[in-house]
């Protein structure tokens, strides 16, 4: 009897490894029946364990294989090469579906939302918020149902997962040792905000001032639409955090040291308190931040600049005729029903410039210089005229295309839907693609004469200042004699560039007379439209 009950207990981890043995392994495996000897009954009597063919299949039921996939950061066109990540959809442990929003990256082109292609689990987060991402690059990993791999050993990059309860399959002591992830719900939040969601809809230009003042967005109460967080809530909130944090610091003056302490906080000081050269001074620390990706972007091209030799003309154009139009043509407007209500001076600026090119088409050239091959002119029939808009992400030059078939009012119409895109940081790629000219209305901000920098796609630029209203001269008949006065004159200034290489002084200075010409006389430029 003893010799039995050793023998079973010898027996038992055998077959118990066998049984884990098959719930482990991917293709169906076929013992033959064996015979081992067990503990005796309460009868006294000996009993058999039976492990069968049959039974060794219902215990690991040909288990269903999962391939885990590295999600790759595709190419999204523009030579772009890599992508900042804006924020993430998705968690490990989540479920998607394909078509599905996993991350927003932001280029130094665009926005855009990445989709998954796949129905699966996610496993792995490769980046960060703010981080950068390589095209190409895995950004996520995907864990797919894959049956065409049940017969294969699985690869490197995947795991073969058994459909069947894994804790019932292995037993607690020989289960095996996976890495934790740690889920969002996991973690304290103690946000000041309730959110339904851990997703944080901004835009990234939001994201940016965030960054800037080291503001997690998820602390922040959104009063956009649908709980999107705004510049405005980002800056209120910095500006709580200010009031509540900052230590207060004590200021006395050098002649009232018997008065009582006035007590200001960093961000504000109390009306009618003077600071004098005694007062403390808080100061910052010096930060090593990296650049957005519309600062590389400017960073690259503006280095590629100093390669192009630049010729600058500035002359001045008189606004007086243009004006009296213009306030027509809005009179005009605000007795219509239409979506266009006003005319800024920028689509006459635009317009003229489409015009002057029709007559001076190597302004509207682009050179191509190819190693090995002499370099070459490109003739480009569309007026694709880049428009310089300042955004709260940065500098972005979105154009309107094909503005020698466009009216006036088509320019308006398109400049107005730009800026509210550029506000709302939604611009797209399709805006920012084919530019052949651009002009830049720096006078809306301030400045009178400027210097704008070529970008080697083009080979002129344009820069109009701010109208400022000046004494000219003016010559006038009185009694059949000429007689000189000075009247008010409202004077823009324009400032042009152009690639000196393909373009003589001559050529750049007779498209820049030509556009003061259409300006200072609307009627000409009404008379060359198509």
């Amino acid at each position: 009897m003893f010799a039995i009950l050793t023998a079973a207990k010898r027996a038992a981890p055998v077959a118990a490894s066998s049984v884990r043995a098959l719930t482990r392994v991917s293709a169906v495996r076929t013992y033959s029946s064996r015979i081992l000897p067990t503990a005796a009954g309460a009868s006294g009597g000996h009993s058999k364990l039976t492990v069968s063919s049959d039974t060794c299949r219902e215990l690991q039921t040909s288990a269903t294989l999962h391939s885990i996939i590295p999600y790759k950061l595709a190419d999204i066109g523009e030579g772009i090469t890599e992508c900042e990540i804006i924020q993430w959809y998705v968690k490990p442990g989540d479920k998607v579906s394909q078509f599905d929003k996993i991350c927003e990256v932001a280029s130094d082109k665009a926005t855009v939302e990445i989709t998954s292609r796949y129905d699966g689990v996610i496993r792995k987060l490769h980046y960060q918020d703010n981080d950068i991402a390589l095209v190409g690059k895995p950004i996520v990993d995907i864990e797919i149902d894959n049956p065409d791999m049940t017969s294969a050993e699985p690869a490197a990059d995947s795991v073969a997962v058994p459909t069947s309860n894994p804790a019932q399959a292995l037993p607690n002591n020989d289960a095996a040792t996976e890495p934790t992830v740690v889920l969002a719900d996991s973690v304290p939040k103690n946000f000041a905000v309730d959110r339904t969601s851990d997703v944080v809809y901004a835009t990234p230009a939001v994201r940016r001032v965030a960054r800037e003042n080291n503001v997690d967005l998820h602390y922040v109460a959104g009063s956009g639409k649908g709980g999107r967080v705004l510049k405005e809530d980002v800056l209120r909130f910095v500006e709580l955090q200010k009031s509540s944090t900052v230590p207060n610091v004590t200021v006395q003056g050098p002649n009232t040291p018997d008065q009582p302490f006035v007590q200001a906080n960093a961000s504000s000081t109390a009306p009618g308190i003077s600071l004098s050269s005694a007062s403390a001074v808080i100061t910052g620390e010096d930060q090593l931040v990296s650049l957005s990706p519309i600062q590389r972007a400017m960073f690259k091209s503006m280095t590629d600049s100093l390669a192009i030799p630049h010729f600058r003309f500035k002359d001045e154009i008189e606004l007086d005729a243009l004006m009296q139009a213009r306030q027509r043509i809005n009179k005009y407007l605000a007795e219509q029903s239409g979506e266009l209500t006003k005319m800024t001076y920028m689509p006459f600026f635009v317009k003229a410039a489409s015009l002057a090119l029709t007559k001076y088409p190597i302004l509207n050239a682009r050179v191509v210089a190819e190693a090995g091959t002499p370099p070459k002119l490109q003739f480009r029939a569309s007026h694709n005229i880049g428009v310089a808009m300042d955004t709260p992400g940065g500098l972005i030059v979105p154009n309107i295309k094909n503005v020698q078939t466009k009216s006036l009012m088509d320019i308006a119409t398109e400049l107005g839907a730009l800026a509210q895109r550029g506000r709302s940081g939604a611009i797209g790629s399709a805006d920012l693609r084919g530019g052949t000219f651009t002009l830049s209305n720096v006078g809306m901000i301030g400045g009178t004469y400027l210097s704008p920098v070529l970008v080697d796609s083009e080979v002129c630029i344009g820069a109009v200042g701010k109208v400022q209203r000046l004494p000219r001269f003016e010559t006038v008949e009185i009694d059949s004699r000429p007689v000189e006065r000075v009247v008010p004159r409202h004077i823009l200034v324009t400032s042009w560039s152009a690639d000196h290489r393909v373009v003589d002084g001559a050529t750049m200075a007779r498209f820049a007379v030509l556009y003061k010409q259409l300006l200072e006389y609307p009627e000409i430029m009404l008379a060359n439209m198509k």
